[in-house]
């Protein structure tokens, strides 16, 4: 079953943060860029006395199949959607301008 919400972008960090797991499937939508799959990370990093939230995604695709790191919040102002599934259920966080 899908369930699509509306939040702002700091509400969508902060559900990745509470509630995506390792082993789920994350779809990121930002700016052009389209990034699905598998998480194998989600952590709060520190960089310049700044924290932000980074998550660790091994690329679904036939063509590229590799690990990325994501700061979920350099990119909060591009970010358009985002794609969860944890077992059987999806929910689609639109992100409000």
């Amino acid at each position: 079953m899908e369930e699509e919400t509306f939040l702002k972008a700091e509400e969508i960090i902060d559900y990745i943060r509470d509630n995506v797991k390792t082993n789920d499937t994350l779809e990121i939508s930002y700016n052009r860029i389209y990034a699905p799959g598998e998480v194998l990370g989600v952590e709060m990093e520190e960089e310049y006395g700044e924290e932000f939230l980074e998550v660790t995604l091994h690329l679904n695709g036939d063509l590229v199949n590799q690990v990325v790191r994501i700061n979920m919040h350099a990119i909060k102002d591009d970010l358009i959607e985002i794609r969860h599934t944890q077992g059987e259920e999806l929910k689609v966080l639109v992100a409000e301008s």
